[in-house]
């Protein structure tokens, strides 16, 4: 909403509280440049590890991509986020991976600083790019803290990782499609996951790994596209 006026409006159809109605939660809008991610995993003995923060693009409300590390970011920045992103883990004495997702706010000064949007105490979509661009997965990395074994490395593998996520659209059966795709740019890594396919759900996604950002981004998002028949970008 963009006005009171607007809320006003709102309240007023909804009615009193009753069973389809408990309540009202209010909260600010935010004016901010980007939305970043933070990582990190701890186990029950209190050992953290947390992955580098990453960039999470959105459209029409829906990831469509990770770029690991987060471009641009500031390295003490980022080493505040990850800070928080840690401390929250340790007050919430969370066991496994947690993501924690952030807006980023660039002041006149152009220091960031962030808001926590939302925490995921699981694996998490804005992860799955270390499974093939970090030396340990947030999945065996998950395991590790649960079991409480000693938590793995997560130094990326590369420069630059990026994740394009694949969105149902027109083709039901993307299988047929991989070796086509794998045949044009065998550095390309795909998962698929088995759902359902309904558009705009998220059903695999790809990733590359390398030292040119832009050019991995036009690939990811390219072979994306092709799995779920659309026309490129």
């Amino acid at each position: 909403m963009e006005d009171p006026e607007g809320l006003t409006d709102w309240l007023a159809s909804v009615g009193e509280p009753g069973p389809l109605v408990d309540g009202v939660l209010l909260e600010e809008a935010v004016t901010f440049d980007r939305e970043v991610a933070a990582l990190v995993a701890r186990n029950p003995s209190g050992s953290t590890a947390a992955w580098p923060l990453v960039e999470t693009v959105q459209e029409d409300g829906i990831c469509t991509e990770v770029l690991a590390p987060a471009p641009g970011l500031d390295p003490a920045a980022a080493r505040a986020a990850t800070d928080m992103a840690v401390r929250i883990a340790e007050a919430l004495e969370v066991t496994g991976v947690l993501a924690v997702e952030l807006f980023e706010v660039v002041g006149e000064d152009g220091e960031s600083t962030f808001l926590v949007n939302e925490l995921a105490m699981r694996p998490h979509n804005s992860g799955h790019w270390t499974i093939d661009g970090a030396v340990t997965s947030q999945f065996e990395q998950h395991l590790r803290a649960v079991l409480d074994l000693p938590l793995g490395d997560t130094t990326p593998r590369a420069r630059w990782t990026v994740m394009a996520n694949v969105l149902g659209g027109s083709r039901e059966d993307l299988y047929p499609e991989v070796g086509r795709i794998l045949g044009q740019d065998p550095s390309l890594r795909i998962h698929l996951y088995g759902k359902q396919v309904r558009p705009g759900r998220k059903i695999g996604h790809v990733t590359l790994c390398g030292e040119d950002l832009r050019d991995l981004r036009l690939r990811a998002r390219g072979a994306a596209d092709q799995l779920r028949g659309a026309p490129e970008r």
